[in-house]
């Protein structure tokens, strides 16, 4: 299957909404508890900025409107002006769109786009339990810099110790 992408509408929030909505229920890659609802991802959408932090949703290239994936680059931490030059990139796809490519054509895109963004390090944290993530992102020259154990609790005895990874994007890179 080939994949392609796009800057995120309005229009798409819903699909956005339902992809993520399943990553919560399967309680393996977000810290989110209950299904969250399109009117309070809102504000989230509307301070994305295509220059600088872009939602991206991906689709199979021949239906550019059935959104089966998306990628963030959220603001670092806590989104202090001094962590600009750094993105927290998420990447969530569609379940029945999982290990077909889409998230090694995502991220990709990801790290060659980002110095664009004036970016100079993509980071994310990742459940250690989630291992094809963290393929994934080791696949794209991620590297642990951290692990925090026991720091997720997502109820109901799911207790997750948490990966962090990172790498230099652009002229940094090594």
């Amino acid at each position: 299957m080939t994949y392609s992408h796009r800057l995120a509408t309005r229009e798409d929030l819903p699909a956005i909404v339902d992809i993520y909505n399943a990553a919560i229920l399967e309680k393996a890659s977000t810290c989110d508890l209950e299904p969250v609802s399109v009117a309070s991802r809102e504000a989230w959408f509307d301070d994305s900025r295509p220059d600088h932090r872009p939602i991206w949703v991906g689709y199979e290239a021949d239906r550019p409107q059935t959104v089966t994936g998306y990628l963030t680059f959220d603001p670092f931490l806590n989104g202090r002006p001094g962590y600009d030059v750094t993105a927290d990139v998420a990447v969530y796809l569609h379940p029945d769109h999982r290990s077909r490519g889409q998230g090694t054509y995502l991220l990709g895109e990801a790290v060659a786009h980002a110095p664009k963004l004036e970016v100079r390090t993509l980071a994310t944290t990742i459940f250690a339990a989630n291992e094809a993530s963290l393929r994934l992102f080791s696949s794209h020259g991620f590297q642990e810099w951290g692990r925090l154990p026991g720091v997720a609790d997502l109820g109901g005895g799911v207790i997750h110790d948490v990966v962090f990874v990172g790498r230099p994007v652009g002229d940094t890179a090594q």
